[in-house]
């Protein structure tokens, strides 16, 4: 297996671009990297990276060479799972991207549960409201909210039921004018979420067959969901929020629905991969593990409200 370490090691290496930023993430230290990285080189016959005293990068040879690396990791990987899996075991690396709110507050518990199932899983958790480029990072699965453009990415749906609701403290709601109908909330503070240079200040808002857009305004907005939960939990004014992800603030009662006859638009949540390939058989359990948990926390949040 010590073969195997280098060559993980080199790829680690080529992706950070230095010794030391791979020497924190694995534990080591930087001259054992460097010894190792050098080790490679001579059994392969020729130099991987060029170094100076400010710089590291790849030779056309090290490029080469990454590129079949790569695939061959990913190759021995899946067949010791695949042999785990008939084992009835799991085992192996699981890459996720996550939505910051959704991650933070539901997914990251759930996570923890599954590598409490399963031991001999290693979960790799990103968080952000900006869609990563899945071909040129090595993520196994993006968990993405609304519907996907045409791609050859392959999206399994993981709550479709899922739409979007106005939210705000019991006490912003007390101290504030009410709320009847939605040009009311023109009148309020929106915290509004925005993501690029795109902000979604626009709320469509539907009640049987009437629907509505509101333009909203305020004094603080946010490229993180998160953000623009826990100001509304600071009785900041009006969210437009995920149900999921406002779900427990809901059943605490730490947040409550404005304008409970009407709600907003869909928000399905779907998890992504890049290639059909990588539906590992640990992918596809934690698929199901995902797609359980949604549903429960859906229809434990709905039960509330309709109560």
């Amino acid at each position: 297996m010590k073969a195997l370490n280098e060559l993980t090691l080199f790829v680690e290496t080529a992706k950070l671009g230095n010794f030391s930023k791979v020497a924190n993430q694995l534990n080591m230290t930087p001259a054992a990297v460097s010894a190792s990285i050098k080790r490679l080189e001579e059994q392969v016959g020729f130099p991987l990276f060029v170094r100076t005293t400010r710089s590291l990068s790849l030779t056309g040879e090290g490029e080469r060479f990454l590129s079949k690396v790569v695939l061959a990791l990913d190759t021995l990987n899946q067949g010791v799972e695949e042999i785990a899996s008939a084992r009835g075991e799991l085992t192996g690396n699981i890459y996720i991207t996550a939505p910051s709110d959704f991650g933070r507050n539901l997914l990251l518990d759930w996570i923890d549960e599954f590598t409490q199932l399963h031991n001999n899983v290693t979960v790799k958790l990103e968080l952000s409201d900006q869609l990563i480029d899945m071909y040129s990072k090595p993520v196994d699965i993006a968990i993405r909210y609304g519907e996907l453009p045409d791609s050859g990415m392959i999206a399994t749906p993981l709550c479709t039921e899922n739409l979007r609701l106005l939210c705000a403290t019991p006490r912003y709601i007390k101290d504030n004018p009410p709320i009847s109908v939605p040009r009311d909330i023109l009148s309020h503070n929106c915290i509004s979420f925005m993501l690029a240079d795109a902000i979604h200040n626009k709320w469509p808002l539907t009640k049987g067959d009437e629907e509505q857009v509101i333009t909203v305004k305020g004094s603080f907005l946010a490229n993180d969901g998160d953000v623009v939960r826990r100001m509304a939990l600071k009785s900041k004014g009006i969210a437009n929020k995920s149900l999921i992800d406002a779900s427990q603030d809901l059943i605490d009662g730490t947040l409550e629905k404005v304008l409970p006859d009407w709600h907003g638009e869909p928000a399905p949540l779907y998890m992504v991969c890049a290639d059909k390939r990588q539906l590992r058989p640990i992918i596809k359990e934690f698929r199901s593990f995902l797609k359980h948990k949604c549903q429960l926390q859906l229809d434990k949040v709905q039960r509330f409200l309709v109560n």
